[in-house]
């Protein structure tokens, strides 16, 4: 996926930037606004998102825009997403301060002291904003790979030299993010979210089989308890076969979670039965090339225990 990150000093007009790059490379823009309603489809119109989960949250609604589209994400702190996505251009939009409080006299219809005065608010805005997301009040040049300057280029301008540079880097060929890859970021990013209270709505699964190991319990008491659907052992996948063409052995993977398409093993017991476990998943990929599985090893199952605390969650009704 391409990813095209903008931000700026207040008074630059990096959203209009934003905007036309967007509109230029039909990428989607994804801004606060959009955020803001994005969320609300899927966490509900009530759902508060604290300043620390923020990264988070975006990283999900990015990562469910990257199966479909590139991307134009416009933001204060938008830079700070590349780990979660290595197709990324980081843009700053940059000018002197009278160039900002003219643009703002413009923008606001009012006079320079007016206007110098709501770029004070603004910057601090900023600042305050950042810290309290990110945990600093600037960012620094080295996070950008484009740094523009807005004293002498306009908006046009400068969406035309973003576009020439996602050209000459090849950017646009990446392909969209694969169902795979969402997939099992969606999974991470539910766990982070549910921290913080941030839940979608329903989502509950009905106990109606009884589990062959208490681990496999456990995993099901955090699932519910994070609101996301699940199903036990669904289905078979046969492995290997005779010569007959009949089949000799299957392998049926613990977990399926429908919301992401996703099918997890878990693997708690001891290495020589892992190993095993191994070999089948290994195959499964093989013969299921298009199957998204994830395996849960012992280490992964005892820090999702100690960090989320599965043993002592109760079923959310």
């Amino acid at each position: 996926m391409a990813l095209i990150a903008v931000s700026g000093h207040p008074g630059c007009r990096y959203e209009e930037v934003a905007r036309l790059t967007a509109h230029r490379l039909s990428f989607e823009l994804l801004t606060q606004s959009r955020i803001r309603t994005l969320t609300d489809e899927q966490f509900g119109a009530d759902a508060r998102i604290p300043d620390k989960a923020y990264t988070i949250l975006v990283t999900s609604l990015l990562g469910r825009l990257a199966t479909v589209n590139h991307i134009v994400y416009c933001a204060v702190g938008s830079e700070l997403q590349a780990r979660h996505f290595p197709g990324m251009l980081r843009v700053h939009v940059v000018a002197p301060e009278n160039i900002r409080i003219g643009n703002l006299m413009l923008d606001n219809r009012t006079d320079r002291a007016a206007a110098r005065q709501l770029l004070l608010q603004l910057e601090a805005a900023d600042r305050a904003d950042r810290k309290a997301k990110f945990g600093k009040t600037r960012a620094t040049a080295d996070l950008f790979d484009v740094v523009l300057n807005a004293e002498t280029l306009s908006s046009e301008q400068m969406a035309g030299l973003i576009e020439t540079t996602v050209v000459s880097t090849g950017l646009k060929e990446r392909g969209y993010l694969s169902a795979a890859a969402e997939a099992q970021l969606q999974f991470q990013m539910r766990f982070k979210l549910a921290r913080y209270g941030i839940v979608p709505p329903g989502n509950i699964t009905l106990r109606r089989k009884m589990f062959a190991h208490q681990s496999e319990e456990m995993f099901a008491n955090l699932l519910d308890f994070y609101r996301i659907a699940w199903e036990y052992e669904p289905r078979s996948f046969p492995v290997q076969y005779d010569r007959d063409g009949s089949v000799l052995e299957s392998f049926t993977p613990d977990f399926y979670l429908p919301e992401f398409d996703l099918y997890l093993e878990l693997t708690t017991m001891k290495q020589s039965h892992v190993t095993r476990k191994n070999r089948k998943v290994r195959l499964l990929r093989e013969l299921y090339p298009k199957l998204n599985i994830q395996v849960f090893y012992q280490k992964d199952f005892e820090n999702l225990v100690f960090k989320y605390g599965l043993a002592e969650r109760p079923v959310r009704a």
